[in-house]
């Protein structure tokens, strides 16, 4: 009958390829975690950095223009001009007010130049303009709102559709093109909650919140690093018994 001693431990070269695989994922792991305690401590400094902006008092949109765009957006700003309604767009959204669109109309400032702003949310009921007459205000205007960056190639799983005047995402270069409009600035304007005449549309809906799971992620790859490790402890000490074991009958 067979010794089952012999069966219980590992040549030593399978116990050295497992252990270097063993180490390798663990030190991945690690790395990974090390990864996201640095993304913590980012994501931290641009929250903070991200609020401080968004309480500073606005500036001419114009003094904003040549900033970086991790420096530009959620700028408080104003922008002076005239709204041209008849090439508003319509943005899909989804609001603490429920579904309905973002309502997108060109601004066109006294140096010829255009501005896209995001006046605010509309519901689906709304979407004509013709069933917010008051809210089509005209002449001059000062609009003040937080400076965003635009949102290309639409949204998850929607594209938009120019040519169907379909927009899933404040894409700025696409809504240009597609209303042929001069001179537009690289960011649009999210106004803030001025009461429209009518009540709509409704602004100062911006959602200014980053979402930050980087410490349990950071946790998640520590603790398999953990697991590996303790495995690896458990392997040796199993082996080195084993071995102690064969030793010992010999």
């Amino acid at each position: 009958m067979p010794d089952r001693t012999e069966h219980n431990h590992r040549p030593l070269w399978q116990l050295a390829v497992v252990l270097l695989l063993g180490v390798a994922l663990a030190a991945g792991f690690v790395s990974l975690g090390v990864w996201q305690v640095q993304r913590l401590a980012w994501k931290r400094d641009l929250i903070e950095r991200v609020e401080n902006r968004v309480s500073s008092a606005p500036v001419a949109w114009t003094d904003v223009t040549g900033l970086p765009p991790d420096a530009l957006e959620y700028r408080p700003v104003t922008v002076t001009g005239e709204f041209d309604h008849s090439v508003e767009t319509l943005v899909q959204a989804v609001t603490e007010q429920g579904g309905g669109f973002w309502v997108l109309t060109p601004l066109r400032t006294d140096g010829r130049e255009t501005v896209l702003i995001n006046r605010g949310f509309v519901p689906s009921e709304l979407r004509d303009p013709s069933a917010r007459p008051e809210g089509q205000v005209t002449g001059e205007v000062t609009v003040t709102g937080l400076a965003r960056l635009t949102e290309p190639d639409g949204a998850f799983l929607r594209e938009n559709d120019h040519q169907a005047d379909r927009w899933f995402s404040r894409d700025i270069a696409a809504i240009a093109d597609a209303k042929a409009l001069p001179n537009v600035a690289g960011f649009f304007v999210d106004a803030d909650a001025t009461p429209q005449p009518g009540g709509y549309p409704v602004g100062g809906l911006t959602v200014v919140q980053f979402r930050n799971a980087h410490l349990s992620y950071a946790l998640t790859w520590f603790a398999l690093a953990g697991m590996v490790i303790f495995g690896i402890v458990l392997l040796l000490r199993h082996e080195n018994r084993a071995r102690r074991q064969i030793s010992s009958e010999g």
